[in-house]
Formats: structure tokens, sequence, C-alpha cells
């Protein structure tokens, strides 16, 4: 019985085992393979979710939506705009840059349920 149980434990792995040193000489553990995976897995998602949003804005928005939008929720890497921020550069109203958001997310939602 000792030699069966000690033969099946030999088998087991810790997630905190060591399975290689990296290539900073670091020790690399079997959680930080695993924990990378999901993080892969989310990245890959965000990915196709910008790459469907960008082909839906690109199909279905004129190029003044496109400008509003892009700079109303940051998609150009820049950090996202007040709507008076957004008049601004564009040199319309700050209703008018409200409108043109509500119509163009209105767009862009049956763009992407559809």
């Amino acid at each position: 019985m000792y030699f069966r149980s000690q033969r099946k434990s030999a088998q087991d792995v810790s997630l905190s085992d060591y399975i290689e040193t990296g290539a900073d000489g670091a020790p690399l553990a079997l959680m930080d393979v695993v924990a990378e995976d999901c993080d892969l897995l989310e990245q890959i998602c965000s990915r196709e979710m910008a790459q469907q949003l960008r082909r839906a804005m690109d199909s279905c928005l004129t190029s003044q939506e496109k400008q509003v939008i892009v700079l109303r929720y940051g998609l150009n890497g820049q950090p996202p705009k007040r709507q008076r921020e957004v008049a601004q550069i564009t040199g319309i109203s700050r209703s008018y840059v409200s409108r043109i958001e509500k119509k163009a997310l209105g767009k862009l939602r049956e763009a992407l349920e559809g």
C-alpha cells in the first residue's frame, strides 16, 4: 500500500513547481504559464472585438461621425475627450457633437448586433 501511494503522488504536480528557467535566469513556475494563458485569451477576445468595431465604423459611419467617436472614446490611443473638447477640435458646437455621437452609436449598435 505504501509503495502504491508513493508512486501515485510522484506524478502530482503543484502550480508552484518550477518548470524551467526563463531567459533572464529567473525560475518559471507552472502558475506563471497558466496565468499567461488566461490573459492571452482575454487579449485575443479584446483584439477581435476591436477589429469588429473598426470594421463597423468603416462600413457605416461618415468621416465626421467616425472622428467624433474616435475622439470621444479615445480609440486613437489618446485618452477619451469630453464633448466640449471634441467640439473645440472639430469646430462644431457641443450640442451637435452630442447629436452626432448619439446617431453614430445607434448605427454601430445596429451594425454589431446584426
